[in-house]
């Protein structure tokens, strides 16, 4: 798997996070994770699951052993409140 270099691995919105060592989404990158929530609320696609094998790997900074799903959820919850804006 490819290894991610954007610079949101350093984000300290990630610090809250809950720690997540184990399972599929161990050294997924949460801000990819994140980012793929935003995209799906933004376009409330209805898909509310993080696609973990579409992530790439990361440990470093704030991102390192947080869990993939609660940063895609509070993507995708960002993401959704954002389209509300842009409506009407």
């Amino acid at each position: 798997m490819t290894i991610c270099k954007q610079s949101h691995r350093y984000n300290t919105l990630f610090i809250s996070l809950p720690h997540d060592q184990g399972g599929e989404g161990r050294h997924k990158c949460c801000g990819c994770a994140y980012d793929q929530g935003y995209r799906a609320g933004l376009a409330r696609t209805g898909q509310v699951w993080v696609d973990l094998a579409a992530l790439p790997d990361s440990q470093a900074g704030t991102v390192r052993h947080k869990s993939p799903q609660a940063a895609f959820a509070d993507g995708y919850r960002d993401g959704v409140r954002e389209s509300y804006r842009h409506a009407g």
